[in-house]
């Protein structure tokens, strides 16, 4: 272990993490980066296929988005957005996202995280309806299995049970439904009957609680840390006709899917999805600086603004002028590379022929792609899909093996998740194929 190494496992408290088994093999130290490709303290030579946290989507050599924090920096390093004041890079954001994101968002709320954004759903749903003289609207309905967020909030509006279990329970008022995995819980094949018996229980439950009660119902359009679920066809446009008809807010959470990830600027373009909420971040600055976000619909926004009286709510670093810079650059680049035409007509479909090939594999049970996000899921009988018995911990082991054959890939449970950056090639997409096919050799070997 090196020193740096163990002044980590003697300092340092990581997210999501068993301390005792880290520190006992200490943290792996990552040193530098260049396109997509991470290095450790070693030199050995990673193809960073999560895009560190979702978020790299130029990777990790864009020099225009280093010289646009630089210039900032020099400029106006920080200033708040409180006190009826605001900077330029928040104005000219606040403009470009409004330009780039699905019609009729022409407003955004700037925080410093995708959690801090779904925190801000919270306030500004129930803010809406309680403008409007409905003050009994203030259920959120949410999914099983699903992420928004670390804060109490954020995991609250998620449905990891061990997530409430650490926080004793969740925020009042939020509720679950069951997730689109069609993999996992699909028992007869039929994933568009299966999807629209998963939006249905939107339906349901909003009879269930009362549609007087109901503020709002929250969904990333592919559910990421999840494990990659892709809903099927079917479920999204009867989500949006729940919604519709009952007159609930649609907060969709794209955080991981916004900027280019599904071959559109968002997934709900992707979807058709007309969202009241649009949270994002991550991608909005390539990782680059924290930055975060909250677009409102118009008719949202007119109510937010008619209510007269304080929204009593926002963050120190709520649109930071260095971060909001970088996030101009970013989407600047992305416009003159002509990233997403460049991903959707070409790369997307390369990527989405390339990572079916590993369904072949003894050890796949599924391969599933949407764009630059992608999952299998690792099966010990292929025929029947019947999963390793958990204590195995065959993901964790396949994870291990990827990393050691150069290629960082995550484990959620025994399903296997990648969402490269944008900017990777066709013969980059050859490699990362090629070192997945030897990690999953290796796993099945030791198993």
């Amino acid at each position: 272990m090196s020193q740096l190494v163990q002044y980590d496992a003697e300092h340092c408290f990581h997210p999501f993490s068993n301390y005792h088994d880290l520190n006992n093999k200490g943290a792996r130290m990552i040193e530098r980066a260049e396109g997509i490709y991470v290095y450790d303290e070693n030199g050995h030579e990673m193809l960073d296929a999560m895009s560190g946290l979702w978020c790299t989507n130029l990777g990790y050599s864009c020099e225009p988005l280093v010289e646009a924090a630089t210039e900032q920096l020099k400029k106006l390093p920080y200033y708040n957005l409180f006190f009826q004041t605001t900077h330029p890079p928040a104005a000219k954001l606040s403009k470009l996202l409004a330009e780039i994101t699905p019609e009729g968002l022409n407003h955004v709320f700037f925080t410093g995280s995708g959690s801090e954004c779904n925190d801000t759903v919270i306030r500004m749903v129930r803010y809406y309806w309680s403008t409007l003289g409905k003050e009994d609207k203030r259920t959120i309905i949410s999914r099983k299995n699903a992420y928004h967020g670390s804060t109490i909030a954020g995991a609250s509006l998620g449905g990891m049970s061990a997530m409430h279990k650490q926080t004793a329970g969740v925020v009042p008022d939020i509720v679950h439904i069951d997730q689109p995995y069609g993999f996992g819980e699909c028992e007869d094949g039929d994933l568009q009957a299966f999807g629209l018996e998963r939006a249905r229980q939107l339906e349901a439950k909003i009879l269930e609680l009362g549609e007087d009660k109901v503020a709002a119902f929250i969904a990333e359009p592919i559910q990421g840390a999840g494990g990659v679920i892709i809903p099927p066809e079917s479920y999204w446009p009867e989500i949006q006709r729940i919604c519709d008809k009952y007159e609930i807010l649609l907060v969709i959470d794209e955080v991981i899917c916004g900027f280019g990830r599904t071959g559109e600027w968002f997934a709900s373009e992707t979807y058709n999805i007309r969202p009241d909420l649009l949270c994002m971040a991550k991608g909005i600055t390539s990782g680059y600086l924290p930055l975060g976000g909250v677009m409102v619909r118009d008719n949202v926004a007119d109510v937010l603004i008619s209510a007269n009286s304080e929204f009593a709510h926002g963050f120190t670093y709520s649109g930071h002028p260095a971060a909001c810079a970088v996030a101009i650059a970013n989407i600047n680049e992305m416009q003159s590379r002509n990233i997403i035409a460049e991903l959707k007509e070409t790369i997307a479909p390369y990527f989405a022929e390339k990572w079916q090939e590993l369904s072949e594999h003894p050890l796949v049970g599924e391969a599933r792609v949407k764009g630059m996000v992608a999952a299998i899921e690792l099966v010990s009988d292929k025929t029947t899909n019947t999963r390793y018995k958990k204590e195995l911990e065959v993901g964790m082991k396949c994870r291990d093996n990827c990393i050691k054959s150069g290629l960082i890939m995550r484990a959620v449970g025994d399903t296997m998740i990648v969402s490269p950056p944008l900017i990777i090639t066709k013969k980059e997409i050859d490699l990362l194929i090629e070192r997945a096919k030897k990690a999953l050799d290796t796993t099945l070997d030791s198993l």
